[in-house]
């Protein structure tokens, strides 16, 4: 690094003030620290030698930015930086004289290594009646350097200490601006985890930041730091925050538009749940359910304790998959309800094992019963084949978002874990409430019809619901990683049959029969376990810029192409979908592809905006988070002039969007005028 001071002018009054910087001129690949240099690293120090009667300020540090290394955070400049001093001559000074003020620098610059130098500067100033202004060789750069200075913060700030903290900015014009990155920086080591990613949603007085604690954030009486805000123009604006404790969590800062409560929420979530029964993903493994009820209509205690095993298997299942998402998100991941199925790999096991299920119910594999639990594949009866029923249930019923649950699980993941858990325990008793109140209520299971060898027949016609989960799996499969993982999918999907056929096969043959049968089914079985290893998204996957959904003609969401249309105050539909979400699927097949709602969106020149969340999106991730919605479907409509979107219903009906748009002026936008 090269250093130098550099004065804002060459001369000073009596008892008067002049700014001088610290000019760090740092050689690529290098970078030097801020005052709180993260989780290693140390500060540039000046030590100011000056006359009688002379004094310097503290240094005034430029917002820093991130720089990771390994598994450390540091904050800190590369390039170029100025830090600024102001020095102040005594009211006594002589005109005329010349001072020469000196400083001993150090410093640390690192690459790889770190390397520890200082250096003797000095300048020269002269003590005039009138000082010259400021000198124009370096008045720009001086005005650069007061621009990345942090201001006072103009808002209320305040803090809620726990497993997250919660960072609240009071101000409403924060609650509905559009923020393309903010990120605090806080003064001193330890306070929060660097190295974790910092979630950031508006909320309906502000903004609220949720950051990991550090080793040193027990019982902090306030939280200091630099707040950097970085709007969707790049226009960057940083603030000095000083935090008071003991603020509202997230649960008293409720979401837009929602202004949910945690009773309210657990309502929604119980209401959630059960509604996620009767979508259209999860009816398969419900009638294969009501099938192994069947078989025990007659034996009371029976059904009770299989539908109390399928309703802790259901609920079991659903708080690990809620809980691994707060753990993920805590961790800096961006995830949301359905988050599995953005890996290919866990798309190929689900259709695989929905294959599995099929050749089940269709009698091509039978498990014996130690290995099965009962015949748990088949939904037979047995406390671990229904607890299985349960798992089984909430696996196949990840792609669905039932009404109520969005607003929910979206208020969920803004809570401490304990009260997140707990709304994911009432989506667990939601979605097993229906079987569990069969099971222990006898006037109901009056209701299941009699055994009989309608059974036989019904269990082989579930096969084709699987079979058909199993094939839109692979359409998913194909969505995410390319033609090319479809055809190892059906790879695996046969070896896994040709496993089937030969364990079956083998079971009753002569013994030099059942080892040969055994060796294919062990080999075929290998061959299609390892496809789930071979199967990987694309390093890339570019955004289409053309993307139509349901007939209409529409384009791939991005925050930049949003702003600039809202700019022109252009009407905007935004539709964030996934190809593994069946209600997204269903609204768009029911909904958006209507020709009435296509005639409205071309008379009205409003702009179809798809956010497609199939694969793992940072920029859809945020838009989810921004009107707290854990997963897909989210809808918004930019009515033209409006200041914010209104958010539709999970479920559109032809109507409620028909009559959204005729509810408001369209004014025709000629599209030569849009960038």
């Amino acid at each position: 690094m090269q250093a130098q001071l550099v004065p804002e002018r060459g001369q000073i009054a009596p008892g008067g003030d002049v700014q001088v910087a610290l000019e760090e001129v740092i050689h690529a690949g290098w970078h030097t620290f801020w005052i709180n240099p993260g989780d290693a690293g140390l500060p540039t120090e000046i030590r100011w030698t000056l006359p009688p009667g002379w004094k310097a300020s503290a240094v005034r540090w430029p917002f820093p930015e991130r720089l990771p290394y390994g598994p450390l955070m540091t904050y800190g400049y590369r390039d170029k930086v100025w830090l600024l001093t102001e020095i102040a001559a005594p009211a006594n000074a002589s005109p005329g004289e010349t001072v020469t003020l000196r400083a001993h620098v150090n410093w640390l610059a690192c690459q790889e290594v770190c390397i520890p130098e200082s250096a003797d500067l000095e300048v020269t100033l002269q003590v005039s009646e009138l000082p010259a202004p400021p000198l124009e060789t370096v008045e720009g750069e001086f005005m650069a350097a007061w621009a990345k200075l942090p201001a006072p913060l103009p808002w209320p700030a305040r803090f809620h200490g726990g497993q997250l903290i919660d960072l609240f900015i009071e101000s409403p014009a924060l609650s509905g601006a559009r923020l393309k990155q903010s990120v605090f920086f806080p003064l001193a080591e330890g306070w929060i985890d660097g190295m974790a990613s910092q979630q950031v949603m508006s909320v309906a007085d502000g903004l609220l930041l949720q950051l990991r604690p550090g080793k040193k954030a027990n019982d902090l009486p306030e939280l200091s730091g630099v707040l950097v805000l970085t709007a969707s123009d790049d226009a960057v604006q940083a603030f000095d925050v000083t935090a008071r404790g003991d603020a509202p969590s997230a649960s008293n800062a409720p979401a837009k538009g929602d202004g949910l409560d945690v009773a309210l929420a657990l309502a929604f979530a119980l209401l959630g749940g059960l509604a996620l029964n009767f979508m259209p993903c999860v009816l398969p493994i419900l009638a294969m359910k009501a099938l192994a009820f069947s078989s025990r209509a007659a034996d009371r205690k029976g059904a009770r304790r299989e539908g109390l095993a399928y309703a802790t298997g259901a609920v079991a299942s659903i708080v690990a998959l809620g809980l691994a998402i707060i753990l993920l998100r805590i961790g800096g991941k961006a995830l949301g309800w359905g988050f599995q199925l953005q890996e290919p790999a866990v798309v190929l096991a689900f259709a695989l094992l929905m294959f599995a299920v099929g050749l089940n119910l269709s009698g091509v594999l039978v498990l014996p019963r130690g290995l099965s639990g009962g015949g748990a594949l088949a939904g037979q009866a047995g406390a671990a084949g229904a607890f299985f029923t349960g798992v089984l249930a909430v696996a196949v019923a990840a792609p669905c978002t039932a009404p109520f649950m969005a607003a929910a699980l979206g208020f969920a993941l803004t809570q401490r874990t304990a009260i997140a858990l707990a709304i994911f325990v009432a989506l667990g008793i939601g979605f097993a409430l229906p079987f569990a109140a069969v099971a222990c209520a006898p006037p109901l299971l009056r209701v299941i019809p009699k055994p009989g060898a309608w059974m036989q027949y019904f269990r082989q016609a579930l096969a084709f619901p699987m079979y058909g989960t199993a094939l839109w799996l692979l359409w998913v499969l194909g969505r995410e990683a390319g033609v090319n993982a479809i055809i190892l999918g059906l790879a695996g999907m046969i070896s896994l049959a040709l496993a089937a056929w030969s364990w079956m096969s083998a079971r009753n043959a002569a013994a030099h029969q059942r080892s040969i049968g055994m060796t294919i089914a062990t080999a075929a079985l290998a061959v299609t376990v390892s496809t789930l290893y071979f199967v990987r998204a694309p390093e890339s996957a570019p955004r289409n810029p053309s993307k139509g959904i349901g007939g209409l003609s529409g384009e791939a969401y991005s925050e930049a192409r949003l702003a600039g249309l809202r700019a022109l105050n252009r009407a905007v539909f935004i539709n964030a979908t996934a190809a593994w979400c069946i209600t997204c699927l269903l609204n768009e097949k029911t909904t958006l592809s209507r020709e009435s709602v296509r005639d409205a969106f071309v008379k009205n020149d409003i702009t179809y905006l798809v956010a497609d969340w199939t694969n793992r999106d940072a920029e859809i991730s945020a838009l989810l988070s921004a009107y707290d919605r854990a997963g897909v479907p989210l809808y918004l409509y930019y009515p033209p002039a409006a200041s914010g979107p209104v958010v539709l219903p999970q479920l559109l009906t032809q109507g409620t969007v028909l009559s959204l748009i005729e509810a408001q002026p369209h004014p025709h936008v000629d599209e030569q005028t849009l960038p």
